[in-house]
This record gives structure tokens, C-alpha cells and sequence, in this order.
């Protein structure tokens, strides 16, 4: 597969573990985003993303600010997976939008983006993080459904390496 970059973005500490759990699925270390540099992001064949979303649809704080970085890779001929956390019951018409914002910018920048996930399982109504009824990546909800965290991240680390 080749090397694979974790990199994040958490306010509360809850996508910072998903993201270690991720990056330990690949025998690898996840990497905060407010510490990232042009170079974690343009020496992987496979990164991943990770951000909550917040209040309205936005983008978690560390990746408000480091976004650029994103914007200004390279991403030809590289795979991008997201994933991201929400609340689908409060937030329902921009549920993990945060995760559909890096995916969008990574296909933006050339990527090919991997680890779409189905909505079924969700009650989401609209969401920039939904496209041709599948989500962009790995939507997760701990204030509605931490019962299938885990579960849910086991699964897509192995649709990922597939």
C-alpha cells in the first residue's frame, strides 16, 4: 500500500482516538493536524483525515487553520479516505459536513478519494458530507451511536486496506 499519514484535527479528544485507533490499524502514528506540515502531507501514498464537525457545519478549529495546507498539496495520483464525527439527531442537514469539506479540497487537489461509506444506518436529511447517497468516508456519531464506533472503525480500516 505504500506509506499511509493519519492526521487529524480534535477539539474534545474524540477524534484523536478514533485516529489512533485508525493509524494503529496500519501500524502507523496519527498526527494532529495543528502540528502538520507541507510534508506529511505530500510523502504519503495514503492519507488519512479526520475532523469533527461544529456548530453549523464547520470545520474543527486546528483544521480552520491549517487548511491551506491541504489547498496547496499535490494530491495526483494519491488516495484520500476521510472520516469525521457528528451529531445526526441535532444536526441533521450538516451532519460530518467537516469530513465532506477535506474531501471535497482533497479531490480538489487531484486525490482519489477512498473508504466511501453507506448512509444506511443514519438519519441524515442533507449534508456536504453525503454524495450520491454514500458518505465521503466514515461518518461517526458518539452522542447518538457510540455503540457502533468501534464496530464501524474495525470495518472500514479493512475496506480501506482492501
Amino acid at each position: 500500500m505504500g506509506k499511509v499519514n493519519v492526521i487529524y484535527g480534535s477539539t474534545t479528544g474524540t477524534t484523536e482516538a478514533a485516529a489512533q485507533k485508525i493509524a494503529a490499524g496500519f501500524g502507523v502514528e496519527a498526527k494532529n493536524v495543528a502540528t502538520a506540515t507541507a510534508a506529511d502531507f505530500a510523502d504519503a501514498d495514503l492519507l488519512i483525515l479526520g475532523t469533527s464537525t461544529w456548530g453549523a457545519g464547520d470545520l474543527q478549529d486546528d483544521w480552520a487553520d491549517k487548511l491551506s495546507l491541504l489547498e496547496g498539496a499535490d494530491l495526483a495520483g494519491k488516495k484520500v479516505a476521510v472520516f469525521g464525527f457528528g451529531d445526526q439527531d441535532g444536526f441533521t442537514d450538516t451532519f460530518c459536513d467537516g469530513m465532506g469539506i477535506l474531501a471535497k479540497t482533497a479531490a480538489g487537489r487531484g486525490a482519489e478519494i477512498i473508504g466511501k461509506t453507506s448512509t444506511d444506518g443514519y438519519s441524515v436529511e442533507s449534508s456536504v458530507s453525503v454524495e450520491g447517497g454514500q458518505f465521503w468516508g466514515l461518518a461517526l456519531d458518539d452522542n447518538n451511536q457510540s455503540d457502533k464506533t468501534d464496530a464501524r472503525i474495525d470495518a472500514w480500516i479493512e475496506l480501506l486496506k482492501k
